[in-house]
């Protein structure tokens, strides 16, 4: 006999929540930006043990599921990270190539989608903008704050909606 019922979504963000970025944002502090150079680097970053964890601790009770503001053309680089870290399996969501809107309103659109049909058990997330409109939503949220916060990451999210 199978089992129909299906478990709570725990939903993790990428970007210093997961992955350090702090190698690449170099590429963020130049006049014009640089995002090629920026998520070319992405494959490079070191996981940050924190997130790994609690992503490994939900998985026992979760379907884990990731959700980051990076491109869809990150996919491939994206998919083999996280198999590489040893991160529990999930659906990836990503920004289309062209989308540039501000991740707090992409990722919860995708948040509000997820939830028609599932429950979202929490959101955990780095970018405290994405934190401050999952709460407003009514979804639980854990903020990452194991990272170095970037003040140029922080802008391009805001700004330029490319991450």
């Amino acid at each position: 006999m199978t089992s129909d019922v299906r478990r709570d979504l725990a939903v993790f963000d990428l970007d210093g929540t997961l992955a350090d970025t702090a190698h690449r944002q170099k590429y963020l502090e130049r006049k014009p930006r640089d995002w090629a150079g920026f998520f070319a680097a992405a494959p490079l970053d070191p996981p940050l043990p924190e997130g790994v964890a609690l992503a490994r601790k939900s998985a026992q009770e979760c379907e884990v599921v990731y959700l980051t503001g990076r491109p869809e053309r990150c996919r491939a680089d994206t998919l083999a990270w996280l198999t590489r870290h040893g991160l529990p399996e999930g659906a990836l969501h990503m920004r289309r190539n062209a989308d540039r809107r501000p991740a707090r309103v992409t990722k919860l659109a995708t948040l509000r989608r997820l939830a028609r049909g599932r429950t979202v058990r929490m959101l955990v997330d780095d970018d405290e903008l994405v934190c401050l409109e999952a709460e407003r939503a009514g979804f639980t949220v854990v903020r990452a704050r194991w990272a170095s916060p970037s003040a140029a990451l922080k802008d391009a999210q805001e700004r330029e909606g490319r991450t």
